[in-house]
């Protein structure tokens, strides 16, 4: 346990245990909007509904609470709190633009409390307009309040704003004691027990819930003095989750108070309920003048340090800004330029007297934040990446909840504010993007979740599908070539081919052996092979094999799994017209050897066309095709899903001998009837030749212009004729060899 634990050396804050932590949320968590809003809401939905606002917001909080337990255990957090957290697994530009919108409504919040805090003397108005002769403003407590606040805070730092959160925190539990043991206003008798029971003419529940959900943004608030505990792991997921519990049980048992104390009517219509249901009434006024100045009190804590951590960062996007922001304070670096800052923004805003509309924007960044937290707890938990090794650990469900609950409730509350806010998200990304050099910030977090999606779906695959379903059947190609760079038309068709239906594996092939030097060379071969996929924006998957021969290259690329981690089912080979007989005699050699692993083989003999203007496919049948005919038709019909090839028309020749014209004809057609056969009677021409050289006659006369023609072989016939099958046909632009193992079926 030493070893896990700084040296006191190390601290420059205060050095705070997990009790400020606690403070800082329970006193923002229990605050304005518990003591004047809750009457409000349990009149308008009913004890039923309010349990489950409390519950709604819950699965938001409670989550957020865990997600942030798990990733500050994982971890050194340090000084930014929640941007800390977010920064530190996002990535600084996505970190910084959650930081900005964060630090926002975090130094709003200072000005909405500080008028909250003055609507608690609002009972001594009449008072001090006959002291003064003036009409009472609220101003007039709000902006000296925030001056000596600010003042406050800004020469005598966190220690002293600690210290007064243990006397507001008392308060607190003095004014909510007293108000449990008060008695129900006076008439009022409690009839039969109703979860239902609410006014006649109710607002809607959203509205309510909106109204009342700042009530559950303040479990994090202890979150931002992380650069002023002495240990951050261990405070941090202690003090919020416990302020999290407990704010929970006391909402639960402060609307069941109620419910037994007032009528809906009497609820609905006295925002100071509390004060009149309480023992001593003044005690209502002195906690909700607490809450609110404890809440001020944990945002002016807590904003200008997550402005401080943005600065140290260098993610403020305005130039010079950032070093002056980040600048501290003596050893226990304080933020006082961020604090001044802070002060000015809040001051502004106290003068305008409200921030109703401000206040709701602030509600959809704190929606952000939160959701940003359960996001980095789901996507950490898929991932699985070994340096992410929290001594607490969430759920991946639970996590994945509570950003899901974020963004619906964010719409649910304001659709308009819920835009407003991810726009003004998108903004800030693209301008902290630019600060920090244009990073990529989400890149490997994406990279290993989809790397353990991938292996889970893999293993799921290979469990469920023992053997290749020849019904539902689609090309997995894998091809084996060392002349990569010097022609274009093999990689041509299978990013065709694996456009949208088929899956690629292109290796290129290094002659050698492994060592430090072919491995270097093979990295810097795959780096060129992934930057050309990139550009021609190709879906086949681009590696580098060393091995001394084709053959071994083969031999070891024919065993890997394809990409989608089942086994490859095709292999493409490939020669140009002008390659020597001996390159002609290898791939028959090759192919060969192939056939013995029961896959397809595919052998396209290209040239200097470039399958031309990608108008014509001609498919050519003959009697020796019964199992490679539908294949045929099926790469065919295949090429046609790429847009280079959506204007193309196939047709498809059948040179039989004469006697089984007649019956293949009527295959066809009941084929075709069945739906098992993707071609119209328009695109299928029926021929009689009876000998091999008039096939081969006709071919060369009625596809010598095709843009791509495609013929089946047989292993035997390989066997037997050698190189002579993929020659024979010498007046022919680009052609397609296709030998099928089975046959395939359509449907």
């Amino acid at each position: 346990m030493a070893a896990n634990t700084p040296p006191a050396a190390a601290h420059t804050g205060h050095g705070f245990g997990t009790l400020p932590v606690f403070l800082a949320g329970i006193s923002t968590i229990l605050g304005a909007i518990m003591f004047l809003r809750f009457g409000y809401a349990l009149g308008h939905v009913g004890l039923l509904g309010i349990f489950f606002i409390i519950g709604l917001g819950h699965l938001v909080t409670v989550p957020t609470a865990l997600a942030l337990a798990e990733i500050a255990t994982n971890r050194k957090v340090e000084g930014g709190g929640e941007y800390f957290i977010i920064s530190r697994s996002f990535g600084t530009s996505i970190g910084g633009a959650i930081g900005i919108s964060l630090y926002l409504s975090q130094a709003i919040s200072v000005a909405f409390y500080m008028i909250a805090f003055a609507e608690a003397f609002t009972p001594l108005a009449e008072g001090f307009e006959q002291l003064l002769g003036v009409p009472f403003d609220v101003r007039y407590v709000s902006v000296p309040g925030l001056v000596v606040l600010m003042i406050t805070v800004f020469y005598k730092g966190a220690d002293v704003g600690i210290k007064l959160l243990y006397v507001v925190v008392g308060v607190l539990m003095v004014s909510l004691a007293m108000f449990f043991v008060g008695s129900p206003v006076d008439g009022y008798e409690h009839g039969a027990f109703s979860l239902g029971a609410r006014i006649a003419d109710p607002d809607s529940f959203f509205i309510v819930f909106a109204i009342v959900f700042p009530a559950f943004t303040g479990m994090t608030a202890g979150v931002g003095l992380s650069g002023d505990l002495r240990n951050p792991r261990v405070s941090l997921p202690r003090g919020t989750l416990a302020a999290t519990i407990v704010g929970m049980i006391a909402y639960v048992c402060i609307v069941i108070k109620l419910h037994y104390s007032a009528s809906p009517e009497v609820l609905a219509e006295n925002q100071l309920i509390m004060a009149d249901v309480a023992w001593w009434e003044p005690i209502i006024l002195a906690g909700l003048a607490c809450a609110t100045l404890s809440s001020a009190i944990g945002s002016v804590l807590v904003a200008p340090r997550t402005l401080q951590a943005l600065g140290g960062d260098k993610n403020i996007p305005v130039n010079g800004v950032s070093g002056w922001l980040a600048q501290g304070h003596g050893t226990q670096n304080e933020p006082r330029n961020a604090t001044l800052v802070t002060g000015v923004m809040a001051f502004a805003i106290v003068l305008l007297g409200s921030v109703d509309i401000v206040a709701r924007l602030i509600s959809m960044f704190f929606m952000v934040t939160y959701g940003a937290l359960c996001a980095i707890s789901f996507l950490e938990h898929f991932a699985a990446r070994p340096s992410y090794r929290p001594a607490f650990r969430s759920r991946w469900y639970v996590s994945l909840l509570g950003a899901m609950m974020c963004l619906f409730l964010m719409f649910q509350m304001d659709p308009l504010f819920a835009f407003l806010a991810l726009l003004m998200m998108g903004v800030l990304y693209q301008g902290t993007r630019r600060v920090q050099g244009g990073e990529g910030d989400l890149a490997a977090m994406f990279q290993g979740a989809m790397t353990q999606a991938m292996r889970y779906m893999h293993i799921r695959l290979q469990r469920r599908r023992r053997e290749e379903n020849f019904d539902e059947w689609r090309p997995s190609i894998i091809m084996v070539n060392d002349r990569t760079f010097d022609r274009r038309s093999p990689l041509m068709l299978m990013r065709w081919l694996c456009h949208r239906h088929g899956f690629g594996t292109y290796l290129h092939h290094i002659h050698g052996y492994l060592n430090a030097a072919s491995f270097a060379e093979s990295s810097t071969v795959k780096k060129r092979l992934v930057e050309m996929a990139r550009k021609q924006r190709s879906t086949v998957y681009m590696d580098t094999i060393v091995s001394p021969s084709m053959t071994s290259a083969l031999a070891q690329s024919l065993q890997i799994p394809g990409v989608t981690g089942m086994p490859n089912n095709m292999v493409l080979f490939e020669f140009a017209r002008q390659d020597t007989p001996e390159v002609v005699e290898d791939l028959v050699k090759h192919s060969l050897f192939a056939a013995s692993t029961d896959k397809t083989l595919l052998v396209l003999r290209h040239g200097e066309y470039h399958f031309g203007e990608r108008d014509t496919i001609h498919i050519w049948l003959t009697w020796n095709d019964q199992e490679n005919a539908n294949m045929m038709i099926l790469l065919s019909y295949i090429l046609l899903g790429h847009p280079d090839w959506h204007n193309t028309v196939i047709t498809v020749f059948a040179a039989l001998p004469e006697a089984q014209v007649s019956g293949v004809r009527q295959e066809f057609r009941r084929h075709q009837i069945q739906g098992r056969l993707p071609i119209s009677d328009k695109n299928i021409e029926f021929i009689a030749t009876e000998s091999t050289s008039e096939f081969r006659a006709l071919v060369a006369k009625r596809s010598q212009y095709a843009a791509l023609v495609v013929i089946g072989f047989g292993v035997d016939s390989l066997h037997e004729r050698g190189a002579s099958v993929f020659t024979n046909y010498p007046t022919l632009h680009d052609v397609l060899f296709v030998h099928a193992p089975r046959e395939i079926s359509f449907e």
